[in-house]
């Protein structure tokens, strides 16, 4: 695990602020962040992720979502381990604090039982996903640095907003089980650990054509997780099973009285009705259901502003 003294140089603000003239040339780690903001904004808008955030999750697609997963992170740190003294990916080299292949292992038990490994496999689109990982590992490995960003600086990220989520709406058990993938337990501090990553990633050698090359593959790996997410909403669409709402109640369930619609408080409120604001305010405190959704509106809120402070 890294130590205090090799973490942080001081923060220095937020790596991407919107003007594309402020980018630093030599801070590599926020040219990334910059070059796939639009894509990274896409696949938080995809209708899985929205869906996610909301406490809308079947089982059964929360476990394909955990096998897609486990594909993809085997052959990822399959070709880490390959390249691990690649001079471009070894200052990157993190197996004990980052690598999760073994925690996905240990999920998929919990989830299809000891036999689980006969009963998953890859799908098409995460296959497109693993090809890509195999392929700049044999032939270009500088590129694997834009995989391992993307995918371990977002599970230190909103991932953690998402493990908060699922283990309320799906009940899994407060120890962990089902979950471990998002548990980072050789890493004590999130935040340290992402500005020690970004700081060797600012350290390492290389080219205006090679750092561009990486914010292409970055943009590709997004792009990758977007057609991931897509095919799960296919999937999601062919089940019968129950959604494990952890959101408000639609109009259906309100017994036909619209006042009790938190849409129609809100509109009555912007009119002028102040008394509406408190009513809601205080039935949504009052109902569980409520306090789950207003506990995941900040947190996913938390979640997506810690990625633009990565």
């Amino acid at each position: 695990m890294a130590t205090t003294a090799d973490t942080l140089p001081n923060g220095t603000g937020p790596l991407y602020d919107g003007k594309e003239d402020a980018l630093r040339p030599d801070d590599f780690s926020e040219m990334l962040a910059a070059g796939t903001k639009d894509v990274h904004e896409k696949a938080e808008n995809t209708q899985f992720v929205k869906d996610f955030l909301k406490g809308r999750i079947r089982k059964e697609l929360f476990k394909l979502g955990a096998v897609a997963l486990y594909y993809t992170y085997t052959a990822m740190e399959e070709e880490i381990e390959r390249n691990k003294d690649h001079p471009h990916f070894a200052p990157l080299y993190f197996p004990s604090e980052l690598h999760r292949h073994e925690a996905l292992a240990r999920d998929l038990e919990y989830f299809y039982g000891p036999e689980w490994q006969s009963l998953i496999s890859c799908s098409q689109a995460t296959q497109h996903y693993v090809d890509r990982i195999h392929q700049v590992g044999h032939e270009d490995p500088v590129l694997l640095v834009a995989h391992a960003y993307t995918r371990y600086m977002g599970d230190l990220s909103g991932g953690q907003v998402l493990k908060k989520v699922a283990q309320r709406a799906l009940k899994l058990p407060p120890t962990g089980e089902g979950l471990e993938f998002y548990q980072f337990d050789a890493i004590d501090s999130a935040k340290a650990f992402k500005q020690l990553y970004r700081s060797r990633m600012n350290e390492l050698e290389l080219d205006v054509v090679t750092k561009k090359m990486l914010v292409e593959e970055a943009v590709k790996a997004f792009q990758f997780n977007m057609e991931v997410f897509e095919e799960l909403e296919k999937i999601g669409e062919t089940f019968q099973e129950e959604v494990s709402d952890a959101g408000m109640p639609v109009h259906g369930a309100m017994g036909g009285d619209v006042s009790k619609c938190p849409y129609y408080s809100a509109k009555t409120a912007a009119t002028g009705g102040t008394t509406y604001v408190c009513q809601l305010a205080m039935a949504v405190m009052r109902h569980p259901t409520g306090q789950v959704l207003i506990a995941t509106w900040f947190a996913a809120l938390a979640g997506l502003a810690a990625w633009y402070l990565m």
